[in-house]
């Protein structure tokens, strides 16, 4: 798992690129990226499944905040992303959600 950041000068957002390795997918079918930025809808951002096996998906969000998300595997399997910024408590349920900082 890795989130890679770039911050346009241009305007106020920061693009990230979200990836999940093949390994930390475990034979998933499908991946979905699940967060505050899309008020936690379970299918609202598919990731795209790579020849490698890995899955990415790229997101430009707002600059100057953090936000929390979680992957979701075959609909049913919860996953963390350990080289996330930061976690922080989910406020639904037991454990942490991952939080990637878009703080220039």
């Amino acid at each position: 798992m890795s989130l890679k950041k770039q911050f346009l000068k241009s305007k106020p957002v920061c693009k990230v690129t979200f990836r999940l390795t093949a390994e930390q997918a475990q034979q998933a079918d499908e991946v979905f990226l699940v967060g505050d930025f899309n008020d936690w809808e379970q299918t609202a951002n598919p990731m795209k499944k790579l020849k490698s096996g890995d899955f990415s998906l790229n997101l430009n969000l707002e600059a100057g905040q953090s936000y929390q998300f979680k992957y979701l595997l075959n609909g049913e399997t919860w996953e963390n992303d350990w080289d996330a910024d930061n976690y922080a408590p989910s406020p639904v349920g037991s454990g942490d959600n991952s939080v990637v900082d878009c703080n220039a």
